[in-house]
């Protein structure tokens, strides 16, 4: 009679899980920074093209646009709250009954970092981001994070992906 066992001996296992144990401490860590790096490179890519379209906004409709995290109807310097666009008729950086949202992009990652040297960005009718120059700066996860990645807008307000390397948001 020729019997076949079918299943796994102890020792198999053991050594199954002793491999695929090994493999997940060696690969875990870079899985953390590819996850940091898209969410970097995603999300620096959603602002630059939010900002791009704000401006041309301005200049399509001939209305001054703003772009900032919007709270309680103000402006604030919390970025990390995302971005809402709005056509600015009334007072500059707050909405007001006659302003009209245009897009919102929800709140990102409590465990990233985004800076900004201004409350907001205004491009004007001409295109122009007067007075609303600056670097924006997002880091996954830590304030130095080598998957950092940075906005500049220009007096002229143009927006274009930063090259610049070792980018630290405090």
């Amino acid at each position: 009679m020729n019997s076949h066992r079918k299943g796994f001996s102890l020792i198999e296992l053991i050594t199954t899980i002793s491999i695929s144990t090994i493999l997940l401490t060696v690969g875990a860590p870079s899985l953390t920074e590819l996850s940091d790096q898209i969410r970097a490179d995603t999300n620096i890519k959603t602002i630059q093209q939010t900002l791009q379209f704000a401006r041309n906004t301005a200049v399509s409709y001939g209305y001054r646009v703003t772009a900032c995290p919007l709270v309680n109807g103000k402006c604030t310097q919390d970025w990390q709250k995302g971005l809402t666009i709005f056509i600015d008729t009334g007072v500059v950086e707050s909405f007001d009954a006659n302003d009209k949202i245009i897009k919102v992009i929800d709140e990102f990652d409590s465990k990233d970092f985004l800076t900004y040297n201004k409350s907001s960005i205004k491009f004007q009718p001409d295109g122009l981001a007067s007075g609303s120059n600056g670097t924006f700066k997002y880091c996954p996860r830590t304030i130095d994070s080598k998957n950092s990645r940075a906005i500049v807008v220009n007096q002229a307000g143009r927006v274009r992906l930063s090259t610049a390397k070792n980018i630290n948001c405090d």
